[in-house]
């Protein structure tokens, strides 16, 4: 199944394939909503605009979101507080709060229909010893925001909770007719959005940069890498300051009366709702979570199986009507990183590590990046500094990486599970060994083999076989790859090689 958002609207059209070298002020890479939301704001400024992207417009991450619009983004303000301190906290909390105001005059200035509607916003608890947490977060927020009250007397759920938070005035929409808009606006004021056009390296020479496709070349004065995950290693070391999560939707319909709000627990495993509307004007139930990291070997159950028991325990009538995953870069500190790429490359900036908030975060960003390219600061700078080394000194953290990325490349699970062809089932996958070289097989439903290097084309870590999206993924940083080795999520940008 495609996700609710991309099969209830029609392919969004750019500007075609690029099929000459060109020039701009400042090229982007990605058509997610963080790069077109910065693309909108440039060419408000009369920017000369180009933003490419390796798939279609908003194919990626922006096109499978539960696309909540808030600022509440988990517990995340007790957090904050204890880490960095009252002042910073609030930084945060105003910086998101003034996105969500920015994103509704957007479509109110354009006219974009996109189904945007206020809603208020719950994190809860069914657990007694999660209580504390949410008591905390209340207590944090009080010390940072001129409201009175954040604390949920009643939510608004067909179960019962036992505490939670709430954030009044935030709001929902449909991202990809959002998109539409920002799409219309851009090509409107003469900004060119390519599709299809991959991005395989970046060179600075002198003041200007070379943005190389896979058949042309883009020249511009500055650039922007929105790609949910850098492709580039170095410099920035961003492969060593985030990992990728994988998440779940479910789209429910039922007859019965449906919720509101916009929801997600404390407890694990995370479960999120909120409401949309389909082209038949039908409301459906968007049911996400189920999270774990890219890469880690899942079923079933644990997944799509997690989100569909709890709809049919919720609702008797329930019928699933869509089904899709996600990626989400996460970063080790909770903070995305936002602003200049590295001190080497002037004029290059970043936008990544979300952590499954890019609605907010993407106006966030691009806000903080065009004050950056007109050559002015932002209050926010500081907040998400793209260069800071905090994350880097969580030794912990970075010691767990390094561990899956040494594991991911030697491949110890192999030996210990090592299988044969005739294993592995039709419409399955799993990596063999054939006169001892390591093969990544793929059977189709009628049982003709695939054959493909099972090594990931970023870092050169062992992919893991995903039997629930049928997809390769990679352990260490998140890349994916199709059944037949095409990649999908980067950062990782070459599909993976046949094998004959």
């Amino acid at each position: 199944m495609n996700s609710f958002w991309l099969e209830n609207i029609n392919k969004i059209e750019g500007s075609g394939i690029l099929e000459n070298d060109t020039n701009a002020d400042v090229c982007i890479i990605g058509a997610g909503i963080c790069g077109l939301t910065t693309a909108y704001y440039l060419c408000k400024e009369g920017y000369r605009v180009i933003v490419i992207d390796k798939e279609n417009i908003a194919n990626g991450v922006t096109g499978h979101t539960t696309a909540k619009i808030t600022s509440q983004h988990g517990l995340i303000y007790s957090y904050l507080s204890k880490e960095y301190g009252i002042n910073f906290a609030k930084k945060y909390y105003e910086a998101n709060e003034q996105a969500i105001k920015n994103i509704e005059e957007i479509i109110q200035k354009n006219s974009i229909e996109c189904d945007f509607e206020k809603k208020n916003s719950y994190i809860y608890t069914e657990k007694e010893e999660e209580l504390d947490k949410i008591k905390e977060e209340i207590e944090a927020l009080k010390n940072i925001s001129h409201l009175e009250n954040f604390k949920a007397e009643n939510i608004d759920l067909p179960f019962k909770t036992l505490g939670g938070v709430e954030f009044k005035n935030q709001a929902e929409f449909n991202p990809l007719k959002y998109i539409k808009g920002l799409v219309k606006y851009i090509l409107n004021k003469k900004g060119r959005i390519y599709e299809n056009t991959l991005c395989i390296d970046v060179k600075k020479e002198n003041e200007e940069f070379t943005i190389f496709t896979e058949t042309n070349k883009i020249y511009a004065k500055c650039v922007v890498i929105a790609t949910q995950y850098p492709f580039i290693k170095i410099p920035g070391l961003y492969f060593l300051k985030m990992y990728q999560a994988s998440s779940y939707v479910i789209g429910v319909q039922t007859n019965e009366k449906l919720p509101e709000g916009m929801y997600i627990n404390v407890e694990e495993p995370k479960l999120s709702f909120r409401t949309a509307i389909d082209k038949e004007k039908n409301k459906i139930l968007l049911i996400g979570g189920a999270g774990h990291k890219t890469g880690k070997k899942i079923t079933y159950e644990e997944t799509y199986g997690i989100l569909e028991k709890r709809a049919k325990e919720l609702y008797k009538d329930a019928k699933i009507k869509y089904k899709w995953s996600t990626r989400d870069a996460i970063t080790l500190d909770k903070i995305p990183y936002i602003g200049e790429l590295s001190s080497i490359y002037e004029n290059m900036y970043v936008a990544t590590g979300f952590n499954k908030w890019g609605m907010t975060s993407s106006n966030v960003a691009a806000n903080i990046i065009v004050e950056k390219i007109k050559g002015n600061g932002s209050i926010y700078d500081e907040i998400f500094k793209a260069r800071r080394f905090k994350p880097i000194e969580n030794k912990g953290e970075v010691k767990n990486m390094i561990v899956d990325s040494v594991k991911g490349i030697i491949g110890d699970r192999i030996k210990s599970e090592k299988i044969e062809i005739d294993e592995i089932k039709n419409n399955s996958g799993g990596i063999v060994d054939i006169d001892g070289e390591k093969v990544g097989i793929y059977k189709n439903e009628e049982g003709k083999i695939y054959k493909i290097d099972p090594v990931c084309t970023h870092l050169g870590c062992i992919l893991e076989w995903n039997d629930v999206d049928k997809t390769w993924d990679c352990p260490c940083h998140g890349s994916r790859f199709d059944k037949y080795g095409k990649n999908i999520y980067g950062p990782a940008i070459k599909n993976i090689k046949e094998k004959i």
